[in-house]
């Protein structure tokens, strides 16, 4: 019944999409073991090092010796520890709302809101590029779906034109796009919101702990606190934790708890997850220098990059896109990158589309300038050996 398998498989290899996973032997650290290697790695989310963060590991460590390991329970059984409302009520302080949400993952916290705020008779619009889980997201809700071209607010506008003949409309948009590492215009989308009456939802997921004076995302950047948006993102990029968070009125997260069913049919997260998460959050509170020194970086290799010849997208971000567009020259730039100590993954279509494939280097505030040089080094002689500098 499976025998097409092995036929999928084969022509995934052969058009070099195939895909196997990496070894990693050590933290998320500018430094570390990958496949037996020691290699400098410039594809993490932990954009700020707070993975292994001291006071972020102690903050684990010491919720295992106190709660153990696990929560035993999903949030609405016997796994609502009050660590679980510390730190949703430390996340709406963080990004100025009335109250949060939890979830295991930023990918089951886009399927749990969406598909419970809107259903059959409404209409959901989302941006050409979002995340897969917010794609996912809009199919599992069952409304209508329509993409907008990417940023493209006169596209958006024409679609809004015929939200009148929808009960409810959710228009949904990342942030920071995790591949291409440009910013949403959301001073423009929440005007287009306005006018139509829709619901606007951000996915924060790349923007939280780098944008904005304290970090808090993409709508403190634009400055658009207090204006009722839907703000989502995660645990695990920047804050170096794990799971994802919705954030917004009380009554959104009252209704949420009870209708979102990536929420309540999950076993809750476990305490030292919770912990490390809230410690994270104070670190990024008290070490403002972390994310300054995280933008120094990212202008660092960005210009080194645009001054070696290379084809890199605009970015405001710690995202920085290498275009390549080959699948194949894409794989073969970071195997020769790999083969001289550093690691960067080619990202290949169905993550990106077809003739788009690139390498997405991300930066760390941990890494050093000699970190940056030694990578830099290598992207020149790889570059020259494939014939794309």
């Amino acid at each position: 019944m499976i025998d097409f398998l092995s036929e999928e498989l084969r022509l995934m290899k052969e058009h070099h999409l195939y895909r196997s996973l990496y070894l990693i032997d050590g933290p998320s650290e500018p430094k570390t073991i990958i496949n037996g290697r020691e290699m400098l790695l410039f594809s993490s989310n932990n954009y700020l090092g707070l993975a292994s963060h001291p006071r972020v590991k102690a903050a684990a460590i010491a919720a295992v010796k106190r709660w153990g390991t696990g929560s035993g329970g999903s949030r609405l059984t016997t796994g609502n520890f009050n660590l679980h409302r510390q730190l949703e009520k430390r996340i709406a302080r963080f990004k100025g709302t009335e109250d949060a949400i939890i979830f295991n993952t930023g990918y089951m916290a886009n399927l749990g809101v969406i598909s419970a705020l809107v259903g059959r008779e409404d209409l959901v619009i989302s941006d050409q590029l979002n995340h897969a889980s917010i794609v996912d997201g809009c199919r599992l809700s069952r409304a209508t779906v329509r993409i907008y071209r990417h940023n493209d607010m006169l596209d958006l506008a024409r679609i809004l034109s015929d939200r009148t003949s929808f009960r409810r409309c959710l228009i949904v948009t990342d942030g920071v796009f995790s591949m291409d590492g440009d910013i949403a215009p959301l001073p423009q989308l929440f005007e287009l919101a306005q006018e139509h009456q829709a619901i606007l939802m951000v996915d924060d997921a790349h923007a939280t702990g780098v944008l904005g004076d304290r970090g808090a995302g993409t709508v403190e950047y634009f400055g658009l606190e207090k204006r009722g948006i839907i703000q989502m993102g995660t645990l695990s990029k920047a804050l170096g934790s794990e799971g994802g968070y919705v954030a917004g009125t009380s009554n959104l997260i009252d209704f949420l708890r009870n209708r979102a069913r990536s929420f309540i049919y999950s076993t809750a997260l476990s305490p030292p997850v919770i912990a490390s998460a809230m410690a994270a959050l104070e670190v990024l509170e008290n070490e403002p220098h972390l994310k300054e020194q995280l933008k120094a970086n990212v202008r660092l290799f960005y210009q080194g990059l645009k001054d070696l010849g290379f084809e890199v997208l605009p970015t405001q971000s710690a995202i920085i896109p290498l275009m390549v567009g080959d699948s194949c020259k894409a794989l073969a730039l970071s195997t020769a990158l790999a083969e001289m100590g550093v690691f960067v993954p080619a990202i290949r279509p169905p993550t990106v589309p077809e003739g788009t494939s690139r390498l997405r280097i991300t930066l760390m505030a941990t890494h050093t300038r000699d970190h940056i040089q030694f990578a830099l080094d290598a992207f020149q002689k790889a570059g020259k050996k494939l014939g794309l500098l």
